[in-house]
């Protein structure tokens, strides 16, 4: 029994289909190889989240006040955060306080040195690092992750209070990427 080379086409397929394509027509669009390249290149270089750290200062005549942080980060990444604390005089009670605001939907994995103690109070997690002498910096180390839950950003406050009084603020901000 013998069919015709027609008969053996699957259903679907015409004469047509069979015919080889042009040496273009063959490869993928270079228009597309570009694209994928140019993404590639924006990525690398931190257009998308998880670039380079940014610092934010504050400076008041009692301390200094440094926060070294991502400004753009890609959500569920995890990320370090390094705070310095110059102190110009003595504190009692050396406390470094966070708004919640700025770490909703944040999970702070490590904290190095760990505070004295940890509350909170009057709006905000309050991190107390005890007496502290002038001139003697502490620097705070901080592992956290970008939960999947936050998107568009986070913003909120870091103050420096000695005891219940407040030495100064710096605002932060980072913007969370898909």
């Amino acid at each position: 029994m013998t069919q015709d080379a027609s008969a053996r086409i699957p259903d679907g397929i015409a004469q047509h289909h069979m015919h080889h394509a042009s040496a273009l027509g063959r490869h993928a669009s270079p228009i597309a190889l570009l694209l994928v390249t140019g993404l590639m290149i924006a990525a690398t270089l931190g257009a998308f989240g998880s670039g380079r750290n940014h610092d934010f200062r504050a400076v008041a005549p009692a301390a200094t006040l440094s926060v070294n942080t991502p400004a753009r980060i890609r959500n569920g990444m995890f990320f370090e955060t390094r705070i310095r604390i110059e102190p110009h005089q003595a504190f009692s009670d050396l406390i470094l306080a966070v708004e919640p605001s700025l770490w909703r939907d944040v999970t702070v994995n490590t904290m190095i040195p760990a505070p004295a103690e940890e509350t909170f109070e009057q709006g905000a997690f309050r991190l107390s690092y005890g007496e502290w002498e002038a001139g003697a910096p502490l620097e705070i180390k901080i592992d956290s992750q970008i939960n999947p839950s936050l998107f568009r950003g986070t913003e909120g406050t870091i103050a420096l209070y000695d005891g219940d009084e407040r030495v100064l603020a710096l605002p932060i901000e980072m913007r969370v990427l898909p």
